[in-house]
């Protein structure tokens, strides 16, 4: 099974001068369990690279075992710090399409 993951390129909330991006464990949960069945996983962003980790998900009071494991995760986090360009992708080439949480993808 082909996934796409649609991650946020937007790190602003709305005139606040607060940083807002995805929210790691609406992220990480769906990310481990589709990987943890064998499907393969693209992930892309509206700019592509680095998307806007919203600050808050980090914060211990967040994590959970899936943050916990993908921030031991080396190949997953480059995974990650890489997502291909949203327009260079078609999604009549995956058989799902996933939007992750967070400020940024609202």
């Amino acid at each position: 099974m082909n996934i796409l993951m649609v991650l946020t390129s937007h790190d602003k909330l709305g005139d606040t001068g607060a940083k807002t991006g995805f929210w790691l464990e609406e992220f990480a949960a769906p990310y481990y369990v589709f990987k943890d069945t064998g499907a393969t996983i693209t992930l892309v962003s509206p700019l592509g690279g680095q998307p806007p980790l919203d600050p808050k998900s980090a914060e211990p009071d967040f994590q959970t075992p899936a943050t916990k494991r993908f921030n031991n995760d080396a190949d997953s986090q480059t995974q990650l710090a890489n997502t291909v360009k949203l327009s260079t992708v078609s999604a009549d080439d995956f058989d799902a399409v996933f939007y992750p949480g967070g400020h940024g993808p609202l």
